[in-house]
């Protein structure tokens, strides 16, 4: 156990509250979350009315909470509820800082929430005048940047659709993405900054625009540049000159029933054309609204952060905690640009109290050998959590013993399809290493085997075996629900498989072991690929690794690719190693056959390892959508390797 929170703390928590309140219901105390979790799960359209109440949604329950319950997908949550999901985030007014903005160029902003009001009431006005309504899709090629924050509450607040991805993606991303929902508006940005670069991508909005042809373009001028991609598209204009004619005015906000479409999120598309996963308005507001207040501690005034960007449903978790009055601070950029540093720099000047990152980037600054504990002001920071992958335990390891020994450390899990976490942190519990604490409230999480059984031990597949309000309303174009029950009912019948390869612990959580689609099955074993890599990374040779499972004189082999640090070089004494290592680390059947290094291992565009791609390469087979990666020239180094072939 690496951290508990102490009783006095526990008690005036959002989540000891809510227990408090809700005790006669669910009759358990406070500190019993598992008894809470019982209750939320068997009693779900109550507890989701509770998570209304106690959060104060704006709008008008209804007086239903929900109607075929058992039905999985086909449940319906407060079905006579109507709500602006906009107006519950501007909820707030006043000078204080609604959206505090870095970027690693330098550039600082702070918008009040009353110049957040202003903004989105100038842009709403210009949707309206453009002819946009409830329904309509409006896309974003936007940075994680104030104005976007502004253009997707604006979207919500007359009901019509948002959508977004980073402006680091090609032309051809971008149209994967936005051509198959049709969007009435493009707003993107003339460039961005990365890593000490300036990007210009006035040839990728000429051609996105071209294709897409909507009935408006909007550029934001980030770069100076704008005009002149104005003047490449006919129509376009600059957000300026959008605004020009709308002075600020009192945000209208139309009231819409519970299951309107709120988002359109895609997922990552490394195995084919993304899958345009649509988010209803309530479902994501309450599913939000419970993780930030009851699971993350939320108060009003506390300054939140996750580093993420507009193509990760990372960023529309983060923009929800307006709801709780909380303040965004924003990053865009390099988050080792301008110094390693960089982001405890933020987080010292603007005394976060939620630090959020993935993964990959707290491995990356142990392996710098940062200690922010020693180098930065951190006491406001209550809470740190981690995603995009499995937190391997020697990262917890480095969080408690580098950054801050006194903070809630919770690994996250869940995804796009969600827009939310299956499995989570709950301040009231211990952090126990290498662990994600429990499952989410309202969640009914199992770990199944390949019948279908429930595991009390051992590992098997994530599934939820309830409905909860967060259920996408479907795929875009899927109008019969095929292709959305195949993604997530055809393993188990009414039950959501999640594609997650699990396991329980004997302290109630949970630990991911990678994605159920790349697990190895050398000799009929199951392995978790997540397993690996937590003990080949903690070598100090390796920078990261990818395994892949090989097909192999009627078997599979464990083949693990690893990119070294600067320096280092893969001879035959660190072959040894890295054997003995996943021997004793994990078990004989983990260590590969093949041991390979490479120059770079291929990521998509939220920092997830792409396995699956890997694997078509080394078999030969195409790789679909490759545009879903950050970076797709590593896919060459695993073409026609001459050390698979024996």
């Amino acid at each position: 156990m690496l951290w508990q929170m102490d009783a006095a703390r526990r008690r005036a928590t959002l989540l000891w509250q809510f227990a408090e309140a809700t005790r006669a219901s669910h009759g358990c105390t406070p500190d019993d979350y598992q008894g809470l979790h019982r209750w939320s799960v068997s009693e779900r359209g109550a507890f989701w009315s509770a998570v209304w109440d106690f959060c104060g949604v704006i709008g008008d329950k209804g007086e239903r909470l929900v109607v075929d319950a058992d039905l999985m997908p086909g449940a319906r949550f407060l079905p006579d509820a109507t709500l602006n999901f906009a107006e519950n985030l501007l909820r707030r007014d006043g000078t204080t800082d609604a959206i505090v903005f870095r970027d690693e160029a330098g550039t600082r902003r702070r918008w009040s929430w009353d110049e957040l009001r202003q903004m989105v009431s100038r842009l709403q006005q210009a949707l309206l005048g453009l002819g946009i309504g409830a329904g309509d899709r409006v896309a974003g090629m936007l940075p994680n940047m104030p104005e976007t924050v502004a253009m997707m509450l604006a979207t919500a607040s007359i009901g019509a659709v948002w959508s977004s991805c980073s402006p680091d993606f090609g032309p051809r991303g971008v149209l994967d993405r936005f051509s198959q929902i049709g969007p009435k508006l493009f707003v993107t940005v003339d460039g961005y900054h990365y890593n000490g670069k300036v990007i210009d991508i006035g040839a990728t909005i000429a051609e996105v625009s071209a294709t897409l042809a909507p009935a408006r373009t909007v550029v934001i001028d980030l770069l100076g540049r704008a005009a002149d991609s104005v003047a490449r598209i006919d129509g376009a204009v600059t957000l300026e000159a959008l605004l020009a004619p709308y002075p600020p005015r009192p945000v209208h906000f139309t009231r819409l029933p519970f299951s309107h479409p709120l988002f359109i999120l895609f997922s990552s598309g490394t195995t084919g054309k993304p899958k345009c996963i649509v988010h209803s308005a309530g479902g994501t507001l309450l599913q939000h609204l419970k993780e930030h207040r009851l699971h993350c501690d939320v108060h009003d005034s506390d300054r939140v952060f996750y580093f993420t960007t507009c193509g990760w449903m990372m960023w529309n978790w983060l923009a929800s905690a307006l709801g709780c009055g909380a303040t965004l601070c924003l990053y865009d950029g390099s988050p080792f640009h301008p110094e390693p540093t960089a982001l405890f720099d933020y987080a010292e000047a603007e005394r976060f109290t939620l630090f959020g990152t993935s993964a990959r980037y707290l491995d990356s600054v142990r392996k710098l050998e940062l200690k922010p504990r020693d180098t930065h002001d951190l006491a406001s920071v209550r809470a740190i959590l981690s995603t995009g992958s499995p937190l391997a335990a020697d990262c917890f390891d480095y969080v408690y013993s580098n950054v801050k020994a006194d903070v809630h450390l919770a690994s996250i899990s869940g995804g796009t399809d969600i827009v939310s976490s299956f499995v989570l942190g709950v301040p009231t519990l211990p952090v126990w290493r290498g662990e994600i604490q429990a499952p989410g409230l309202g969640l009914a999480v199992d770990v199944f085997d390949e019948a279908g059984q429930p595991m009390s031990e051992g590992k098997g597949e994530l599934v939820c075996r309830a409905p909860f309000p967060s259920m996408p309303l479907g795929f875009w174009n899927d109008p019969d629900g095929a292709r959305y029950r195949a993604a997530y009912f055809s393993r188990f019948d009414g039950v959501w498989a999640h594609g997650d390869y699990a396991e329980r612990t004997v302290h109630r959580g949970i630990m991911i072991h990678g994605r159920s689609d790349a697990t190895l099955n050398p000799g009929g074993v199951r392995i978790g690929t997540a397993e690996i890599y937590a003990v080949v990374e903690e070598l100090p040779e390796i920078d990261s690794s990818l395994c892949i499972g090989q097909e192999w004189d009627n078997d599979t082999r464990v083949v693990l690719f690893v990119r070294l640090v600067p320096g280092a070089v893969l001879d035959d004494a660190l072959k040894l190693r890295i054997r003995n290592a996943i021997r004793s680390g994990a078990s004989p059947r983990h260590v590969p056959a093949k041991l390979i290094a490479v120059a770079d291992l291929p990521r998509t565009r939220s920092g997830k390892l792409t396995e699956l791609a890997v694997r078509d390469v080394v078999h030969g087979r195409p790789v679909r959508n490759v545009e879903g990666l950050a970076n797709p020239e590593a896919l060459k180094l695993f073409e026609n390797l001459s050390e698979l072939t024996t």
